[in-house]
């Protein structure tokens, strides 16, 4: 065999294999909904398991405080957290999700969880990624066979995979492009072209996806994307994310994974390691705001977690894994200035298995409620496509504007 020819297949199969290279041509149209909305749905996938008690706290609830200890918020002094109702009340560090919540672009889904009930980190994420009830070797993503399922019309509609891997919500069928934040110096203009050139004569498929890739990469790093002080790694790739999506060519549809969020040991409350977490988060949705522009008025971002953490702190100021957590909404099209509870109270023959905030929202309700009335899919492709064997949980009404 010629290892030159060897080296070359394998090449063209991982240029296009590759999700950064999908043809354009080949995605499903999309149809503009009847009211003139051009709606786009971003996917924030926090791996590791936000404490949502940490996040958005029942100070409210008497036994709160207490579980919590040293890490628990307050609305008093310098670090208090922002009253979100009589209730509930919104870490410091969360200032733009604050201000979209008082403007009604932004909600909490509290007590939330997935159908998951123990406590793997890599066994959560599958469930809360593949759309299934239980963990298994499942190849495909819930919103993957969303976007297989939209409805058909004379708009192009794409989904965009933020990150190294296309993440497993966005696995499957349906086709996706790609692209992920380079810290390495890129090749110049020049140089692309002339590789785009010699693709061309050898292989013209190759040249055609190299040459889309390039074009995607360009949109996505702008002018604008060098490092700045005070931006982080979170916000860094929304504003590219935004800048791809922004196009009226562009994807309506994006999943992106931010890990990092196992707070077992020094936690933190108003200030500390969640804190600078939830920052980043914070930042990332005001990049995806002003990135988007006029679209965010037609936008929902979802922001989910595979699991919460114990109600109780451990001994090194941490929390262990759990079970009830929040989902976040954020974007123009969502019908905010809401905290979403049925409230299981925090008393201790309340907790689940005596140790975490019991979940009385099942996290696909959610979701599903936004992939019907956001995007227009049915409620049976839901409960026998999307999200298999799910009839018995139906669609959260009133989420969308």
């Amino acid at each position: 065999m010629d290892c030159r020819s060897s080296l070359w297949t394998t090449r063209r199969e991982l240029l296009l294999g590759g999700a950064a290279f999908a043809a354009w041509a080949y995605l499903p149209k999309f149809a503009r909904a009847a009211d003139g909305r051009d709606p786009r749905l971003v996917v924030v996938i926090l791996r590791g398991a936000l404490d949502g008690l940490a996040t958005v706290a029942p100070v409210g609830d008497p036994d709160y405080a207490r579980l919590h200890g040293s890490i628990a918020l307050s609305v008093d002094g310098p670090h208090a957290a922002t009253m979100l109702d009589s209730f509930f009340a919104l870490h410091p560090s969360m200032p733009e999700f604050a201000r979209m919540y008082r403007d009604k672009h932004a909600a909490v889904i509290h007590a939330v969880s997935t159908p998951y009930r123990e406590r793997s980190h890599f066994d959560g994420q599958d469930v809360l990624e593949s759309g299934y009830a239980g963990p298994g070797r499942v190849q495909s993503g819930w919103l993957n066979r969303a976007l297989e399922r939209l409805p058909k019309g004379e708009r192009v509609m794409s989904a965009l995979a933020v990150g190294p891997t296309t993440p497993l919500v966005l696995r499957g069928a349906a086709p996706t492009v790609g692209w992920a934040p380079v810290a390495l110096p890129q090749a110049d203009d020049d140089t692309a072209a002339r590789l785009v050139e010699l693709y061309r004569h050898r292989d013209p498929a190759l040249a055609s996806a190299l040459s889309q890739g390039l074009q995607l990469e360009k949109v996505a790093q702008g002018d604008d994307m060098r490092p700045k002080p005070g931006i982080n790694a979170m916000q860094q790739v929304a504003r590219g994310a935004a800048k791809v999506m922004v196009a009226d060519d562009g994807p309506r549809i994006a999943a992106l994974a931010f890990d990092g969020w196992d707070t077992h040991a020094n936690e933190g409350g108003p200030v500390g390691r969640l804190a600078q977490l939830l920052s980043g988060l914070d930042g990332a949705l005001h990049e995806f705001e002003s990135g988007l522009g006029p679209r965010w008025r037609d936008t929902v971002v979802l922001v989910a977690t595979e699991f919460g953490r114990t109600a109780r702190i451990n001994g090194t100021d941490g929390t262990d894994h759990g079970t009830g957590t929040i989902a976040l909404l954020a974007g123009g099209a969502v019908k905010g200035g809401r905290v979403i509870a049925d409230w299981p109270t925090l008393k201790p023959a309340s907790l689940y298995q005596d140790r975490d905030l019991a979940p009385t929202t099942d996290l696909r309700a959610v979701i599903k409620g936004v992939l019907a009335d956001h995007l227009g899919i049915g409620e049976s492709v839901l409960a026998s496509s999307v999200f298999p064997d799910s009839a018995a949980t139906r669609p959260m009404k009133g989420l969308i504007a």
